[in-house]
């Protein structure tokens, strides 16, 4: 029998079957290998918009749930198995997938071993705004003439896919979002310790994902390990906002390019003049407090402005043309989930975001502050992340959702194999929240919060909905509300 953790060569691969396809990576990895002419199959359990969307039109067959037949039955025998981080060492599927000696891998291994060896690999990593900045990053580039390859943990709302590889030659540029989840049941270590980073960006360094990481010791280690993988020639760009970061790049082997918003903090590049110009902002960008370029944005907030910086600082040391660069940033859109705007019912704005960790939730609220400024913000969060759903944060999403005018909470999602003192309680939050003088409401359930939140809406009011999972439809759900209060 042949040994089912060699891979197979890559110009061999006719048939591909993911086991838990739907997530965001593996769901633009499934559409990749359709497009290449492979044909594609996958199952999970969680399936909802927009990757739902992605395959369905890519043309993947999909399994809903995890059954051995999904694999066992099938006419033929796939070429290659990959197994999706969220899948465990019990999972049926994946356990008839190993123990009938299919080839099987992870994802984060296949991209090591098939497709970046010989590639210039620019990985963008962080707590947050990884997936933004990837995006933004590749946007730009192919914008510059560049065409470059890319995988991204999300649907960008400029480039045409989410996974695309375009020459596989040396040298060639090849933008991943470096997701410091882990890689496997088999393979306890984040993904971008496959990822071969000749150049990386450093965004942010927090605590998250409480399910796999212990305290945040364990997080500082992990991404000590992707800066000390960045390959000889290349560079570390990182974020002076975070102290972390700025002891973690000591520890770089590669020159580092600091940024950050302020210069005290002995960051290199920073935004001034920052500003808002009807829905654009507006910033100069300054090397030591000289002014270099002015960038405009679609996207507002300042933590995208910290993610412009940091393209604009690769972009840079690519040598590529300052007014390309500029006009590439100027033209992003952003990516879905992320201040997304789904619909607008009767001069009520709803708008869709991927926030859950209360720093991402404090910096969505501010953006969209300015840029909806006048208007009554109303805040919906369903705390559903690993790290949400646990206690950690309580005290600090108390000041995360200051800037909303009102807020309605959801009961945490599944919290059935989290020990009750450990759990996240969403009624302290309400009480939290009420004692800042802030309107909070608690949700018993989906339903009864669309009806209190579309009661509560008024013309001209913005309503962003908080979630990094389906929510119940809580979004279609509201809009559909609002259409039939308002007769539209």
């Amino acid at each position: 029998m042949a040994d089912p953790r060699k891979l197979p060569n890559f110009d061999t691969i006719k048939r591909v079957h993911i086991i838990g396809v739907c997530g965001t990576l593996m769901g633009a990895f499934a559409a990749y290998l359709k497009r290449r002419g492979i044909e594609v199959s996958g199952s999970d359990q969680n399936v909802y918009p927009p990757m739902s969307d992605v395959l369905s039109e890519a043309g993947v067959q999909l399994y809903l749930g995890y059954k051995p037949e999904n694999i066992l039955e099938m006419k033929f025998r796939p070429d290659l198995v990959v197994i999706g981080n969220v899948i465990p060492r019990v999972n049926p599927e994946a356990r008839a997938a190993i123990d009938g000696g299919y080839a099987y891998t992870s994802l984060p291994e296949a991209m090591e071993q098939l497709l970046l060896p010989l590639t210039r690999n620019l990985v963008v990593s962080g707590t947050h705004g990884k997936t933004t900045t990837s995006s933004m990053l590749a946007h730009v580039l192919a914008g510059c003439g560049q065409d470059p390859s890319y995988f991204i943990g999300g649907v960008s709302k400029d480039l045409p896919f989410s996974f695309h590889v375009s020459d596989l030659a040396h040298g060639k540029l090849f933008v991943l979002e470096g997701d410091e989840y882990d890689t496997a049941f088999w393979d306890k270590v984040p993904k971008f310790n496959h990822y071969l980073p000749d150049h990386a960006i450093l965004t942010s360094v927090e605590y998250d994902h409480a399910d796999i990481y212990p305290d945040f010791a364990s997080v500082i280690r992990a991404f000590e390990g992707l800066v000390s993988r960045v390959r000889p020639g290349g560079h570390l760009i990182a974020c002076c906002d975070f102290p972390v970061i700025q002891e973690l790049a000591t520890k770089a082997r590669v020159p580092v390019i600091s940024y950050g918003t302020d210069p005290l903090s002995g960051a290199r590049f920073t935004p001034g003049r920052f500003r808002m110009d009807g829905e654009l902002t507006r910033f100069d960008v300054l090397d030591q407090g000289v002014a270099k370029d002015e960038i405009s944005l679609r996207i507002p907030g300042r933590h995208n402005v910290l993610n412009a910086l940091a393209v604009w600082i690769e972009c840079r040391e690519l040598g590529l043309p300052p007014q390309e660069v500029a006009a590439g940033l100027a033209s992003f859109q952003g990516v879905k989930r992320r201040q997304e705007v789904r619909g607008e019912v009767g001069g009520v704005i709803v708008i869709d975001d991927f926030a859950h960790h209360p720093t991402a939730v404090r910096e969505t609220l501010r953006a969209l502050r300015l840029k909806y400024s006048g208007r009554r913000l109303i805040a919906v969060f369903e705390p559903r992340s690993a790290t949400s759903r646990r206690k950690i944060f309580q005290r600090e999403y108390g000041q995360a959702f200051q800037e909303a005018d009102q807020i309605f909470i959801s009961n945490p999602y599944d919290q059935s194999k989290i020990p009750a003192d450990e759990q996240f309680s969403s009624e302290q939050l309400v009480d939290d929240l009420r004692a800042t003088g802030k309107p909070a409401i608690l949700m018993d359930t989906v339903e009864s919060g669309v009806s209190r939140c579309a009661a509560a809406c008024h013309t001209g009011d913005v309503v962003v909905v908080l979630s990094n999972g389906g929510f119940g439809g809580f979004i279609p759900k509201l809009l559909e509300t609002l259409r039939a209060s308002r007769g539209v």
